[in-house]
C-alpha cells in the first residue's frame, strides 16, 4: 500500500500505490539531526497537550458529536487548501483511501469523540494523564499482533508501570466498579488504544507527503461525523459561546492538522514507538495547561499514578544500549 524505505532512506521510484504526486524519499532517521526530531517531538507534545484544554472549553456549549464533526472538517479543509497551495494532488488509488478511512477511525473520529464525551465529566488533566498510556498500547499491540520487537525486561517494567499507575489515577473506587466518573475514564482508555492502533497502522504511509495521510485522513473523518452531527444535534439550533468557538478553532488549525502533520513526519523519521513518546511529554503539559487556565486540581492518588505512567512510558521508549 505504500513505499518501502530502502536501507539508505531512499523510496524506490513507483512502488507506492498511491502512484500520485506527493510520493517521496524519505531520509533515513540517521540523516536528520536528532535535536531537531526532538524539537518538533515537543513541539507536537504541546499541541496535544494543550488539546485537552481546548476540549474541554469547546464542549462547554458545543455537543461532542458536533465539536468533533467541525474540528475535522476544518482541519481536513485547512489542509487540502495546504495541498493545492503546494501543488500536491490527492491520490486516486481507491486501497490508499481505504487505508486513510482506517487511520481516521483510529486516528480521529472514533478517539477524537471519546475524549470529547468524556471531559464532559471528568477535568482536562485526567483526561491527558489516561491518554499518556498509548506507547504501552502500541508496544501490547506490537508485541502481540506483530511481534517484530523483542520483549525485554525494561519494556515489562515499562508495562506494569504504567498499568499500575492507571490503576492509581482512575482510583480504588472505579476498581471496585463504583463512581460515575468510570464510564468517560474507560473511554479516554479505549480512545487511547485507538492512538495505538494509528501508530501501528499508519507505518504503512511512509514514503508519501505528511500532509497527505494526516489530510486524507481527516477528510475521511469528517465524512462519517458530520452527518452523525446533523443527524444527532441539529447544529443549526445550537448556540455556541464565544469561548468556545474560539477553542474549536484553535484546536482544528493547531492541535489537528498541524499536529497530524507533524506526526507522520515523525513516523517517517522515529518510528511508530519513537513518535508516541511524546505521549509522557504531553501529560505534564497537559496537567499544568489544565490547572493554570482551567483551576483543576488532582487527587494524591493520581499524582501517584503519573509517576508511574510516567516511569513506565520513558522506560519503554529509551533506545536500547548496543
Amino acid at each position: 500500500m505504500s513505499a518501502e524505505v530502502s536501507p539508505t532512506g531512499t523510496a524506490p521510484t513507483g512502488t507506492t500505490s498511491s502512484g500520485a504526486a506527493g510520493t517521496r524519499p524519505t531520509p533515513h532517521p540517521a540523516a536528520r539531526p536528532l535535536a531537531g526530531e526532538l524539537a518538533l517531538l515537543l513541539l507536537l507534545a504541546t499541541l496535544w497537550g494543550a488539546s485537552y484544554s481546548f476540549i474541554k472549553i469547546g464542549v462547554d456549549t458545543i455537543p461532542p458529536v458536533t465539536f468533533i464533526a467541525a474540528r475535522t472538517l476544518i482541519a481536513g479543509s485547512v489542509l487540502l487548501a495546504v495541498l493545492r497551495i503546494r501543488g500536491i494532488p490527492l491520490p486516486r488509488d481507491p486501497a490508499l483511501w481505504r487505508g486513510f478511512l482506517v487511520q481516521a477511525c483510529l486516528n480521529s473520529a472514533l478517539p477524537f469523540t471519546l475524549i470529547a464525551w468524556a471531559e464532559t465529566h471528568i477535568e482536562a488533566g485526567l483526561a491527558a494523564i489516561l491518554n499518556s498510556m498509548t506507547p504501552i498500547f502500541a508496544f501490547l499491540l506490537t508485541a502481540l499482533l506483530v511481534r517484530h520487537e523483542a520483549v525485554s525486561a525494561r519494556k515489562l517494567f515499562g508495562v506494569a508501570s504504567g498499568l499500575v499507575g492507571v490503576c492509581l489515577i482512575v482510583g480504588v473506587g472505579a476498581l471496585h466498579g463504583l463512581g460515575d466518573a468510570l464510564l468517560p475514564q474507560l473511554a479516554v482508555l479505549a480512545a487511547t488504544l485507538c492512538y495505538a492502533g494509528a501508530a501501528i497502522f499508519g507505518a504503512r504511509f511512509k514514503g508519501l507527503d505528511p500532509m497527505l495521510p494526516a489530510a486524507g485522513s481527516l477528510i475521511c473523518g469528517a465524512a462519517l461525523l458530520v452527518p452523525a452531527s446533523l443527524v444527532v444535534d441539529r447544529p443549526w439550533t445550537l448556540t455556541p459561546s464565544a469561548a468556545s468557538l474560539a477553542a474549536l478553532l484553535a484546536l482544528s488549525l493547531f492541535s489537528t492538522a498541524l499536529a497530524l502533520v507533524l506526526f507522520f513526519r515523525l513516523m517517517q523519521t522515529l518510528g511508530s514507538v519513537g513518535a508516541t513518546a511524546q505521549a509522557y511529554l504531553r501529560v505534564p503539559i497537559g496537567v499544568a495547561i489544565g490547572m493554570v487556565f482551567l483551576g483543576e486540581s488532582l487527587a494524591p492518588t493520581a499524582w501517584l499514578g503519573l509517576a508511574g505512567v510516567l516511569a513506565g512510558v520513558v522506560a519503554m521508549t529509551l533506545p536500547s544500549r548496543r
